[in-house]
């Protein structure tokens, strides 16, 4: 018999604030996190825009000689992730004594690896890497880091899908969780904010580059979008099975109605529609949902002119006539990466909960294919207790979830 699985923790460091009560406050108030780094500019980016995150302080929690394992996106996580779990109730006296596991989404170490590297260039001597360099710069880093810091013994693994891991994290915990091989993971994504993170995406003039007006270069679905704003940060959820956040007494938020995913089966790094709007389609069907009982959409689109025109295609192909409510958060955080899967679905949790949808800032015009769809461009009060979010990735990985309130 398939279980009900349920969300009972959201932790969060991000552009728009650490705690949930101020990211609530950013998304309401239409904050932007975009600024202009001079230091990108020198170093020799086209675009120097990018979100505004700050580098946590581990000393307090965490002693040294385990802090030399954790490269920026690790630390980050850490942080999501005490956040969380204190929301969800879960202490680690629960946790040393029950199986917790942990999914987490990641898809890149490109700091840490490149340090490590060149020391051993410049020094010839592959100790000069240091002890800690390999466990910094393998992929998995995030979900070993946190594994062993919060002394988890569930599912141990890293879900490596570009844009869409955040969200494939929660989708892998879902099934699991639902089939009964777990009861409680803890799943999110992360997303390294350094410059060279981003070099590469720079280079072939992915960016945006409105540095006259940050707070205004990232503009999903507007007729005069120009490319995306890197960004990071970290973003945990708590999921249950609900019998075991029942047993517990634990806080239950929302549950995980269903999950969709497809392929593209095309071109690496541009999206087509048949998809994307597959996604959406097996995720209705996996959780016997209808169109119209979606009260609203938070869609991947990234300010791309090419991948948002697609999705909003792909969502008109499957909402038909009903025009849902949607919006892209990343008008005010930019891109996320391989954070964004979770941090927009704890976007959409603040806002389900609050009752109220954050506009899509800077939507001013949509062009001839983002028009087919409802974006709503100013926060507007509104109650919904169904939600759907994409998260689309190089590749051609798509990811689609829905929740419902609880």
């Amino acid at each position: 018999m398939e279980r009900k699985v349920v969300i009972t923790g959201m932790g969060i460091w991000s552009c728009l604030g650490k705690t949930l009560e101020d990211v609530r406050d950013s998304l309401y108030g239409g904050k932007s996190g975009i600024v202009f780094s001079q230091e990108r500019k020198e170093a020799g980016f086209r675009s120097a825009l990018c979100a505004d995150i700050e580098l946590p302080d581990l000393k307090p929690f965490i002693p040294r000689n385990l802090r030399q394992f954790m490269p920026e996106e690790a630390q980050y996580a850490y942080m999501a992730t005490r956040s969380a779990l204190e929301n969800a109730k879960l202490d680690q006296d629960y946790i040393d004594s029950h199986e917790v596991g942990i999914i987490y989404g990641n898809d890149s170490v490109a700091e840490a690896t490149m340090h490590a590297l060149d020391k051993f260039r410049e020094f010839k001597d592959t100790s000069a890497c240091g002890s800690g360099a390999i466990f910094q710069s393998m992929n998995s880093t995030v979900s070993m880091n946190l594994a062993c810091l919060f002394k988890l013994r569930g599912i141990n693994l890293t879900a490596s899908a570009a844009c869409a891991s955040g969200s494939h994290a929660i989708g892998l915990a879902h099934t699991l969780i639902r089939s009964g091989l777990q009861d409680c993971i803890i799943c999110g994504g992360a997303q390294e904010a350094n410059l060279y993170s981003v070099a590469s995406f720079d280079g072939i003039q992915s960016f945006s580059m409105r540095e006259d007006e940050p707070a205004k270069a990232c503009c999903p679905f507007d007729r005069h979008r120009d490319g995306l704003v890197p960004g990071g940060g970290a973003a945990t959820v708590i999921i249950e099975s609900y019998e075991h956040a029942v047993k517990r007494g634990a806080p239950i938020l929302a549950e995980i109605v269903s999950w969709g995913f497809s392929g593209n089966g095309d071109h690496i790094s541009t999206p087509n529609i048949s998809g994307p709007a597959r996604s959406l389609e097996l995720c209705l069907k996996n959780g016997n949902m209808t169109p119209h009982q979606i009260g609203y959409i938070n869609a991947h689109a990234t300010s791309t002119r090419i991948g948002d025109s697609r999705e909003a295609l792909a969502i008109a192909h499957i909402f038909g006539d009903y025009k849902v409510p949607v919006t892209s958060t990343k008008s005010q955080t930019g891109h996320e990466m391989w954070m964004a899967g979770t941090s927009e679905l704890i976007y959409s949790m603040l806002m389900m909960k609050n009752g109220f949808i954050a506009g899509n800032i800077n939507f001013v015009n949509p062009d001839e294919e983002t028009a087919c769809i409802n974006v709503v461009p100013e926060t507007r009060e509104e109650n919904f207790d169904v939600f759907l979010s994409n998260s689309f990735g190089f590749g051609g990985t798509n990811s689609t979830l829905i929740v419902k309130n609880i």
